[in-house]
């Protein structure tokens, strides 16, 4: 399985991963609090798949 080098992509494909990785945190953060007052399936399933994010660009997987 080939790793991903983010200075290899092109460079729109590098802008879109950055932001994605500036804006991350915040929405984790909202989404968070969201799902402790209104908790539902849905608020549950999109936390747990931006925690995922989050750790996969603090790794540095992508």
């Amino acid at each position: 399985m080939g790793r991903y080098y983010r200075y290899k992509l092109p460079p729109w494909a590098r802008r879109c991963i950055f932001v994605l990785e500036r804006i991350t945190l915040p929405i984790l953060i909202f989404q968070l609090l969201r799902t402790i007052f209104f908790v539902t399936t849905f608020d549950l399933i999109l936390l747990g798949l931006l925690v995922c994010l989050l750790v996969t660009f603090y790794l540095e997987w992508i």
